[in-house]
């Protein structure tokens, strides 16, 4: 894809390419529609399984392709859940990987850590933060009590601060993905019903998302991801993503 992957325009660190308010919301639109399009209209369901900005594609006009589907599980339309080895990349892991027992809420999980990255600008785990600061979750956790949210909006970006309600209101939406009990998330078509305007954020959510230890252990001793390749057919992803 001419644009490259999302990481490029949200993680440089020299700002030479950046994105706008529209821009980074149309790109969190394309990459919800896509997740919905993997989990309810495909002819089998899809977990995608390593949903992170890496794995997000721009074209010329800066519409979002889902990639990379090398572990993705391809499951029956009447199956709700699998037992899977672990895989993904730490980071993005949602806390009921450590059961093996998965739904595609794991990609709703990571939707919601790639959305905070897109609105703040930076890594869920940023090592050049004060340590207080280095995990994003736990960040948007204390600046939610505080009531401060708009502290960490992409600072580097005036467009951003100049819509802080509606970019406030998107960092609801992700930590409504984040619920820690999978049953609590939404599925990836209620989203895009959300980003659309048709559906009212859910507003008693639980705030308490944290990774859970023995997976974020992970996350420190590498940033690739884990797991092992499943090979997906062209005919399987024929449709829009």
């Amino acid at each position: 894809m001419s644009n490259g992957s999302l990481d490029k325009w949200i993680f440089d660190r020299h700002k030479r390419a950046t994105l706008g308010w529209q821009s980074r919301r149309k790109i969190i639109l394309d990459i919800a529609k896509g997740l919905a399009y993997l989990h309810e209209d495909c002819s089998h369901k899809i977990f995608h399984l390593d949903i992170k900005p890496q794995n997000i594609l721009l074209d010329d006009n800066l519409n979002a392709r889902i990639s990379d589907f090398g572990l993705s599980k391809l499951i029956d339309k009447d199956q709700s859940q699998v037992i899977t080895a672990l895989r993904g990349t730490p980071g993005y892991l949602a806390p009921e990987w450590l059961t093996l027992n998965i739904t595609e809420k794991v990609d709703v999980y990571s939707f919601g850590v790639v959305v905070l990255e897109i609105l703040c600008g930076r890594k869920n785990l940023d090592r050049s933060q004060p340590e207080g600061d280095m995990h994003l979750l736990s960040l948007v956790k204390r600046k939610v009590e505080e009531g401060r949210l708009e502290d960490i909006i992409d600072e580097d970006n005036g467009e951003m601060q100049l819509h802080e309600a509606e970019v406030i209101k998107m960092m609801r939406v992700s930590m409504w993905c984040l619920q820690s009990n999978f049953a609590r998330r939404p599925s990836m078509s209620v989203v895009v019903k959300v980003l659309e305007g048709l559906v009212d954020v859910e507003t008693d959510l639980d705030y308490s998302f944290t990774t859970p230890r023995r997976i974020a252990a992970a996350a420190h001793k590498e940033d690739g991801a884990l797991g092992v390749a499943t090979q997906l057919l062209p005919s399987t992803l024929s449709g829009p993503r």
